[in-house]
């Protein structure tokens, strides 16, 4: 059915989208709680009238992320290159080039789905992979890693991810790797906290870990939506000398620009993700 789905033109899929939001946001008011506290508390400044307005915005993009999500089942190579775009992609491959390999930061904002298009813009000369979560729904599962993996990418487990990592550095192999980085860690796992949009947070310290301990150069990716359908991503480097830094800066640094980049376009950040559940404990 997905795959069916995905062949439908564009045009028709975001007429199809218009009515999935109207769907999400009146009828199911699908984690419609979960998303409005959030966004209330971590815009507390912001009037009940704006956040209201980003409410709804979120809801409409996140209907159309879905159903983009769903069209890379079929995407061209060439249409997926046209719709998301890399900037600074020569900088990047310059870097794999030179035998080093890259960590990439990046959070759950913008489409983050098409972010696994990556490879059609590095140099083949790079294993590009990301890391995931395994989902319950194993269809479901088999489905996102045919997905990203459709233009080059390879998925990794999050559980083998230290040691797919330390077996890459074994075989010597030159790798560019992305962590989606804003994920709740469990209480129990956490070992650092930091605020993050006015909560007190706990924040997974593993991507900064492996980036130190194997020289990786840290890059984050800012994802800008430039149109309904059309996206860029743009490298910026977060630090010249990962290494150098104490534990835990690095992933301040990633936290710091990941919050100025939601701030710039709340609507783009998943709200329904309950992403601040352990801060109200923290808090207190």
């Amino acid at each position: 059915m997905m795959r069916t789905l995905s062949c439908i033109p564009f045009r028709a899929l975001y007429l199809l989208s218009d009515l999935l939001y109207c769907l999400l946001f009146y009828i199911v008011r699908y984690r419609r709680k979960t998303a409005h506290r959030n966004i209330c508390e971590c815009f507390p400044e912001m009037s009940h009238a704006d956040a209201e307005r980003i409410e709804k915005s979120f809801y409409r993009f996140f209907a159309d992320m879905l159903l983009e999500s769903v069209k890379m089942c079929s995407i061209s190579e060439d249409e997926m290159r046209r719709r998301m775009r890399f900037t600074n992609a020569d900088t990047v491959n310059a870097v794999l080039d030179g035998g080093k390999s890259v960590s990439l930061f990046l959070g759950h904002y913008g489409n983050w789905e098409w972010v696994s298009s990556m490879p059609l813009w590095l140099t083949k000369k790079a294993i590009a992979a990301q890391i995931y979560h395994k989902l319950r729904d194993k269809d479901f599962n088999r489905l996102i890693l045919y997905n990203r993996g459709r233009m080059g990418a390879v998925s990794v487990d999050m559980r083998r991810t230290a040691r797919y990592v330390n077996e890459l550095a074994i075989e010597h192999k030159v790798s560019i790797i992305g962590y989606i980085a804003d994920q709740s860690p469990k209480m129990r796992e956490s070992t650092h906290f930091l605020t993050f949009l006015h909560h007190k947070t706990p924040v997974l310290v593993g991507p900064e870990k492996i980036t130190k301990h194997y020289g990786h150069e840290a890059w984050f990716v800012k994802v800008t939506r430039v149109g309904r359908g059309y996206y860029e991503a743009e490298f910026v480097k977060m630090h010249d000398n990962p290494k150098s830094l104490p534990d835990f800066e690095l992933t301040e640094i990633y936290y710091r620009m990941l919050e100025q980049t939601i701030e710039e376009h709340p609507e783009l950040y998943l709200w329904t993700h309950k992403r601040f559940k352990h801060a109200e404990k923290l808090n207190e």
